[in-house]
């Protein structure tokens, strides 16, 4: 089996960080190589967790058709016996990928050249993978298996309303999201100024697992002339400013380390802590199948509840013409830090997958103090940091938003309690063991 810096040396990439780059699980291996791929499909941040959670669950499926160890999720068949491993997770992630790419087109999607480009990349990296392996029933039966587990997930999740369209009209009063500008020049650039509504239609996308898209919705924004809501305004509109000399360099560095798409950090955080406790294959599956879940559906709750609340950005309010709190003062002026996504402020999504990543990383592993070191992608590629625990990262994952300007504290603090709520619900609800460790914690609520 090819190492993971051979594959992604094929597919064209640049080499991955050094925790990535000696041989690992080809769990991982195909995570690495389907993140890459919606990159090059153009998949904006809320299909590329759709994306990657059909990868995951169809590799998950396969391996336990081979040997079952955990709940399954949408395959239930079993594989021939002596099935190789490494073909079943080639096979599943190659055909869950190439379908859940191809569903829509358009903003957020990518254009069917980008599509085609993206499917021919891990194509590329299918076929070296199967190169590599001797020819025979074991490999044969490994594709099947594989093929079919993809196939199941691709079936269940083919009229989940992802590719629906919905119309929006913003709204024009004070506290209603309206197109957002950004800093000039950008950074990291944007394609417009003003873009219109992004994914207004993403809270009605059936759920993996959650019951519902409103199961744990948040209370709201604060109001308008409340003592919370001017805490919020005040501390963004002094720490997030283009050229803010409240924030630290650190605050800064922190702000692009996170700016990267949720679904792409925390799936690469969790691989990374997989190697490092040295979880097998079986394990590794378990884990990243339920973390790109748990993002897959915060995503979708988190926006249900946006399009919900319909709470204006930070650039808008601070700009906006009249103060509104009596303890604010507006500034038609003021720029943010990095450029603020074209989506209601209320809650965080970003901050929504942050807690729901680290509350499935905290229960899978029993403990929340694991020291791990994480680099990140594009935007901005190749900054290192490292944490003490999955909550610190889940809480610096948050602050980034207020530190670069485009989230009120409130919608993040929230956003992080119904990650939360959502990653443990994930965790307890699918992909259970089917012989309970004593040790396993169980609370389905």
């Amino acid at each position: 089996m090819k190492s993971i810096t051979a594959i992604l040396l094929i597919l064209g990439s640049a080499a991955p960080t050094a925790s990535f780059a000696a041989q690992v699980d080809p769990v991982s291996q195909w995570n690495a190589i389907a993140v890459e791929a919606t990159l090059t499909a153009d998949e904006a941040p809320l299909p590329q967790t759709r994306t990657l959670a059909m990868v995951q669950l169809a590799i998950h499926d396969a391996l336990n058709a081979i040997d079952a160890r955990f709940e399954r999720y949408a395959f239930m068949g079993t594989a021939e016996a002596g099935a190789s491993v490494e073909a079943a997770i080639a096979a599943a992630a190659r055909d869950a990928f190439a379908a859940a790419v191809t569903v829509a087109e358009g903003p957020g999607f990518g254009t069917p050249e980008q599509q085609a480009a993206a499917v021919a990349q891990v194509d590329k990296a299918y076929a070296a993978v199967l190169a590599e392996m001797p020819d025979g029933s074991d490999k044969a039966n490994g594709v099947a298996v594989g093929q079919a587990a993809a196939a199941a997930i691709v079936a269940l999740r083919s009229k989940d309303h992802a590719a629906d369209p919905v119309p929006y009209i913003p709204g024009t009063e004070a506290g209603d999201w309206q197109p957002t500008p950004n800093p000039i020049p950008f950074d990291p650039p944007a394609p417009a100024d003003l873009l219109p509504a992004g994914f207004p239609g993403w809270g009605r996308v059936t759920p993996f697992a959650l019951r519902d898209s409103t199961q744990f919705e948040p209370a709201g924004p604060p109001d308008l002339t409340s003592s919370r809501y001017a805490r919020d305004f005040n501390e963004v509109k002094a720490i997030g400013e283009q050229h803010s000399t409240t924030r630290t360099a650190d605050q800064s560095a922190i702000a692009r380390f996170w700016y990267e798409a949720s679904g792409a950090t925390w799936s690469r955080i969790a691989s990374v802590v997989a190697q490092s406790r040295g979880l097998d294959t079986w394990q590794t599956a378990r884990l990243l199948a339920l973390v790109n879940v748990a993002m897959a559906d915060g995503f979708i709750a988190g926006f249900q509840a946006k399009y919900d609340f319909n709470f204006w950005r930070p650039v808008t309010a601070i700009r906006f013409t009249s103060a509104v709190n009596p303890d604010t003062e507006p500034d038609p002026n003021w720029s943010t830090l990095l450029d603020t996504p074209n989506v209601p402020d209320y809650p965080s999504t970003h901050s929504v997958l942050g807690g729901a990543a680290s509350q499935v990383l905290r229960r899978f592993f029993r403990r929340d103090d694991i020291a791990f070191t994480a680099t990140s992608g594009v935007p901005f590629a190749g900054l290192t940091r490292s944490f003490s625990s999955f909550s610190q990262a889940a809480r610096l994952n948050g602050d980034s938003r207020v530190f670069c300007g485009i989230h009120f504290r409130s919608a993040v603090e929230d956003g992080i309690r119904e990650g939360t709520q959502i990653g443990r619900f994930v965790f307890n609800h699918i992909l259970r063991p089917l012989e309970r460790d004593e040790g396993e914690h169980d609370d389905r609520r």
